[in-house]
């Protein structure tokens, strides 16, 4: 992937979330509220982050692989394990699920910019990936705190349309950004 093509799809990505919090209308506040125990966001994330990262692991090199010679066990063992976490682990599976997405999802766009030195306008992209990053495994750890935290946002219609703002603000900075290379 080209860094371009990386910058613009975070960059639209960031656009389209921050145009959802600044609509901010009772559907998508709703929307955002049920998002952490929603079964069909736990099916479409971590059903998705979970073949995704499947996918990973089948294709994996040789050097990855430790006591096995193929990585056809590894991939039947995540799955399994991704199923059973469905009757197993179904609170906040869907908060989780983001987050393996959003690290799974990561790797490919922090790989596009990787020692491209010459070009310091790349930091955009890479910044703001690196907190998607830590704000998954914080939230991969300790699912319950994103519904809290939209709790807390949508308390007063103000503060869900500053995310809102700075997102897109963000996202337009990407996407004008991402033409630069």
């Amino acid at each position: 992937m080209s860094l371009t093509v990386a910058t613009l799809i975070t960059g639209l990505l960031l656009l389209s979330l921050g145009f959802l919090f600044l609509v901010g209308n009772s559907a998508i506040t709703a929307m955002f509220k049920s998002f952490p125990r929603s079964q069909t966001a736990t099916v479409v994330f971590f059903g998705g982050g979970a073949a995704w990262f499947l996918y990973n692991v089948a294709n994996m090199s040789n050097a990855d692989l430790i006591g096995f010679s193929t990585p056809t066990p590894f991939v039947f063992i995540f799955g399994i394990l991704a199923v059973l976490s469905f009757f197993y682990l179904p609170e906040f599976l869907s908060v989780r699920g983001l987050s393996v997405i959003i690290l799974v999802g990561a790797w490919p766009l922090l790989m596009s910019a990787y020692q491209r030195y010459e070009l310091p306008q790349r930091l955009f992209l890479v910044s703001i990936l690196y907190v998607a990053i830590t704000l998954a495994l914080y939230l991969a750890v300790s699912p319950f705190r994103l519904r809290d935290f939209f709790e807390w946002l949508f308390r007063r219609p103000g503060r869900a349309r500053l995310l809102g703002g700075a997102l897109t603000v963000y996202g337009l900075l990407l996407a004008g950004v991402a033409f630069t290379y």
